[in-house]
């Protein structure tokens, strides 16, 4: 249950992450995020989950751990990447104007992003997070993994109907229930 708990908590401050990102670039698209109704951005709970279940931060040097968090979080970006344009024809994001992108997948600079915000999770926020994690009863989890599958089967349910990662909001689906039928 801890692991779950940690992915709901990497996945939230990714998504914090995301829109404080968004705010200072002044992009014309203030949320990127992956699921229907909850603040989640799920590439930062797989990416920081898969980093911390093969890596033991208290034997690394925080640098070292920058290093490892890059490969590692980049990897697990790169394959999610993979996964959405396979699965629901979707890009969530396009690199593909940055240095040292491959495919607009992945890139340089972000890689290196994610490689001192990992180390920085694991030496500094990870201590905290694990025993709040430990605190949260089952009945809770239940609760938790009930809302985190049925928002994401209804997110799939969208992408694959529409292969439209904007409709992606509340606002954008009343919109969308809203508009007049097609012929």
């Amino acid at each position: 249950m801890i692991w779950f708990w940690l992915f709901l908590f990497y996945s939230f401050l990714g998504y914090l992450i995301e829109r404080m990102f968004a705010k200072v670039v002044r992009s014309e698209r203030q949320v990127r995020k992956c699921f229907l109704l909850l603040p989640l951005c799920p590439v930062y709970g797989l990416a920081m989950t898969a980093f911390l279940s093969m890596t033991e931060p208290e034997i690394y040097g925080f640098w070292a751990l920058a290093l490892r968090g890059a490969v590692l979080t980049t990897l697990v970006e790169y394959a999610v990447h993979v996964f959405y344009e396979a699965a629901f024809g979707v890009k969530f994001w396009d690199y593909g104007d940055l240095p040292g992108s491959v495919w607009g997948r992945v890139c340089l600079p972000f890689s290196a992003a994610w490689g001192l915000l990992s180390a920085a999770a694991a030496r500094f926020l990870q201590p905290l997070l694990v025993p709040l994690a430990a605190l949260m009863p089952p009945l809770l989890t239940y609760a938790a993994l009930l809302v985190l599958t049925a928002d994401a089967v209804c997110s799939a349910a969208l992408l694959l109907r529409y292969r439209n990662t904007e409709l992606l909001s509340l606002r954008a689906l009343v919109q969308l229930s809203s508009a007049p039928p097609a012929n």
